[in-house]
């Protein structure tokens, strides 16, 4: 699953009910995780947070809920879908991540979720995050790990994947960056890396979390000639199908420590 805000809108666009949908499946089927993930790191009410592209606001709107003696400031480069209403303690901040700079040494956590992958400069954009922890704090790096498309056992999917991932890679995005993010991390002065990683599920009925994903980017892959209008439909014809279950891809969580 990619995207985190509007970091992807060059692939998939500005649309806006389209773009909800596709936000709403990737926070319901990862902030589970990603809860469990930022607990296991010792997240505490009094921690000052960063969310780095903030996209509709689940983990931001979490995180400020948790931190009741601490603040969360939320980034995207589009907060329309943040709400109108940030709970207390939240800020919310339009801005690029890839220009805007934090004063060194702010925060307790910097989190960014199918974000950075997306990003041309995305190593740079992770030694920058590394400078805004203080002594003790936590990044965390969130974004996919594309499984090869021609190990599915579905021609359906594996059509599908092969043009989903050059699509992505034509806006340049690189949907296995993730592997690089532990050596990142320590490169960047981090300690204590530890990663963990959750399969995502394509197909199996009311479990699916793709339909949105690839049904939004669906006319750029038409447009390019990499599928064409009857593959979708024989994806579509094949979600329908109680035997269809795939795992197309692994989100991977890695963070590091600042000492």
């Amino acid at each position: 699953m990619t995207g985190g805000g509007s970091y992807a809108d060059g692939l998939l666009g500005n649309d806006r009910p389209e773009e909800r949908a596709r936000l709403a499946c990737i926070q319901d089927g990862v902030d589970g995780f990603t809860q469990q993930t930022l607990l296991g790191l010792g997240l505490a009410p009094g921690w000052t947070c960063l969310d780095v592209g903030a996209g509709a606001g689940s983990v931001a709107r979490w995180l400020a809920g948790y931190c009741t003696e601490g603040d969360v400031v939320a980034v995207d480069v589009d907060t329309s879908l943040l709400g109108a209403a940030p709970e207390p303690r939240l800020t919310v901040r339009r801005a690029d991540v890839t220009a805007e700079s934090f004063r060194p040494g702010r925060f307790d956590l910097v989190h960014a979720r199918f974000v950075l992958c997306h990003l041309p400069d995305r190593d740079a954009v992770l030694a920058r995050a590394a400078s805004w922890l203080r002594p003790g704090g936590w990044l965390v790096v969130t974004d996919p790990y594309q499984l090869p498309a021609q190990t599915s056992p579905f021609p359906s999917v594996t059509r599908l994947m092969h043009a989903y991932d050059a699509a992505h890679a034509a806006v340049g995005a690189d949907l296995t960056w993730s592997r690089r993010v532990p050596s990142l991390l320590a490169r960047a002065g981090l300690r204590d890396i530890g990663f963990a990683a959750r399969p995502s599920c394509l197909g199996n009925g009311l479990r699916d979390r793709w339909r949105p994903l690839l049904d939004g980017v669906a006319p750029q892959m038409i447009d390019s000639g990499s599928v064409g209008a009857e593959d979708l439909a024989a994806f579509h014809t094949d979600l329908d199908d109680p035997g269809f279950i795939d795992i197309p891809q692994l989100t991977l969580a890695v963070w590091g420590r600042l000492p």
